[in-house]
C-alpha cells in the first residue's frame, strides 16, 4: 500500500492525489467557462442532424464562430480585456485542436493563420448582415456555413436561431455573462 501511495503525488493538504484533483477541479477562468459553453452550443446536434450543418471540421469551425460572435456582439462597448480574452481562448483552442488531429508544429502558425482570416472575415459579415436585416443573415449563413448548398430552409432555420440566441444574450446580465455564464436557447429541429 505505501509503494502505491508514493506513486501519486499528493497535494499539499488535501490528501488527494493531485491527478484527480486536475481532473475534478472546477474549470478556470470565467472566459474559458464562458467559451467551454460556446463550444457546447455549438455542438448541440439538431443544426448537424437536422438542418445540413456539416459535422466535419469546417461545419463545427463555423457553427462555433457564430456563437463566439453573437457572445462578442453582445458584449461589443464594454468588457473589452474580457472579449479580447474570450477571442485569444478560440484559437487557443484551435491551435490545440490542430495539434491533436496531428498536424505539425511547422503548419500549426499558417493554418491558425487561415482560421484568424476565416474568423475576422465572418465576424465582419455576420455584423454587417445584422445590421441590414434577416435576409443579409440567411446569404452570410448560406456562404458561410451551408458553402456546399443547404437542406431546404436551413440557412433560415439556423438564421432565425441566430437572432433567438442574440435576444436571449440581450436579455441577460453582462455581470452573468462575464462570469462565464449564458442561457443558450434550444435549436428547434
Amino acid at each position: 500500500m505505501r509503494l502505491a501511495k508514493s506513486l501519486l503525488p499528493y497535494s499539499k493538504g488535501r490528501g488527494k492525489p493531485m491527478i484527480l484533483n486536475r481532473l475534478f477541479r472546477k474549470t478556470g477562468s470565467p472566459e474559458r467557462r464562458l467559451y467551454e459553453q460556446i463550444v457546447a452550443a455549438a455542438r448541440h446536434p439538431v443544426p448537424y442532424a437536422d438542418w445540413g450543418v456539416a459535422d466535419s471540421v469546417d461545419g463545427r469551425f463555423d457553427m462555433i464562430v457564430l456563437h463566439l460572435f453573437l457572445v462578442l456582439e453582445r458584449l461589443k462597448g464594454t468588457h473589452e480585456p474580457f472579449r479580447q480574452k474570450l477571442v485569444d481562448e478560440f484559437f487557443a483552442d484551435m491551435d490545440r485542436s490542430l495539434r491533436e488531429m496531428g498536424v505539425g508544429d511547422v503548419s500549426v502558425g499558417k493554418k491558425v493563420r487561415k482560421m484568424a482570416e476565416a474568423f475576422y472575415g465572418r465576424v465582419a459579415a455576420y455584423d454587417e448582415a445584422l445590421a441590414k436585416s434577416p435576409d443579409f443573415l440567411i446569404k452570410a449563413l448560406e456562404r458561410n456555413v451551408f458553402p456546399n448548398g443547404q437542406k431546404d430552409g436551413a440557412a433560415l432555420r439556423l438564421a432565425r436561431y441566430a437572432i433567438a440566441l442574440r435576444q436571449s444574450l440581450a436579455a441577460q446580465s453582462t455581470a452573468r455573462i462575464v462570469a462565464g455564464e449564458i442561457v443558450v436557447p434550444e435549436p428547434v429541429p
